[in-house]
């Protein structure tokens, strides 16, 4: 079992600060990129809450935020043909995935997530943009299937229904409007999910309220750098640090 950084259901400053730093990271790289806000805070999140799915919890609250505004901005380009069938599969699959999370013990989810982020860095760093996807109802299925998998466990819905959102997507606004309103309803949908097996507690509420100003803040940052950074280089270092925390995960 991970070792803890925060005293039972109260957060110390180290771990407050930890949080805040995190969460801003997490908000600029899923600005910055479309994606990534579940797969950057859940490299730490697990060791500031009690549980995996407080943790998780608190990833979904936390993303929702950062997917409201473009959700709203893009709405009248959303295709919903698109974005329908692999967002009921997503919905489905995942509720039975955050039962799993009351039957799994911390220590198996903890290793389970190293591979996991091992596992998406190598994908995403030799493998995302070679890959060509047929936008079928197959393959909907298929990846509303690993995504609601994904999202349910470790709230890092993300890389399966990216890579089918490229796919269908004629522009980058279009894209941003099906992938963010993906995750806006996924991450509600999951809330409520975890809500029900009990993980909103209030050390979720507390954390949620500490981390707030903090999504705001990596979200502006993160549109300041889209302007002015090499989005590729971003990436792979992203994807290097995503590689990196899988290694530790499973050596811990």
């Amino acid at each position: 079992m991970h070792k803890s950084i925060s005293n039972g259901r109260i957060l110390t400053p180290a771990a407050i600060i930890l949080l805040i730093a995190f969460t801003i990271g997490a908000a600029f790289v899923q600005r910055t990129t479309g994606f990534g806000f579940g797969i950057f805070i859940m490299t730490m999140l697990p060791y500031l809450l009690p549980s995996y799915g407080e943790a998780t919890t608190l990833s979904g609250m936390l993303a929702m935020l950062t997917s409201l505004v473009l959700a709203i901005k893009y709405r009248k380009l959303i295709s919903w043909r698109n974005l329908a069938p692999i967002l009921i599969t997503f919905l489905i699959v995942s509720s039975g995935a955050v039962l799993l999370l009351g039957v799994l013990s911390n220590a198996v989810l903890h290793k389970i997530l190293g591979i996991t982020l091992i596992l998406a860095a190598i994908y995403f760093w030799f493998f995302s943009g070679k890959i060509s996807i047929k936008p079928n109802l197959p393959t909907q299925a298929s990846l509303g299937t690993l995504s609601g998998i994904m999202g349910g466990l470790f709230g890092m819905q993300g890389p399966p229904a990216v890579l089918y959102f490229l796919s269908v997507s004629r522009t980058k606004e279009e894209y941003a409007a099906i992938a963010q309103t993906y995750f806006l309803i996924g991450n509600i949908a999951m809330t409520i999910y975890r809500a029900h097996s009990g993980f909103l507690t209030s050390s979720v509420l507390t954390s949620w309220c500490y981390a707030l100003p903090a999504v705001f803040i990596g979200t502006w940052l993160g549109g300041l750098a889209f302007k002015r950074l090499s989005l590729p280089l971003l990436k792979k270092i992203v994807y290097a640090y995503i590689a990196l925390s899988g290694v530790l995960a499973l050596c811990s």
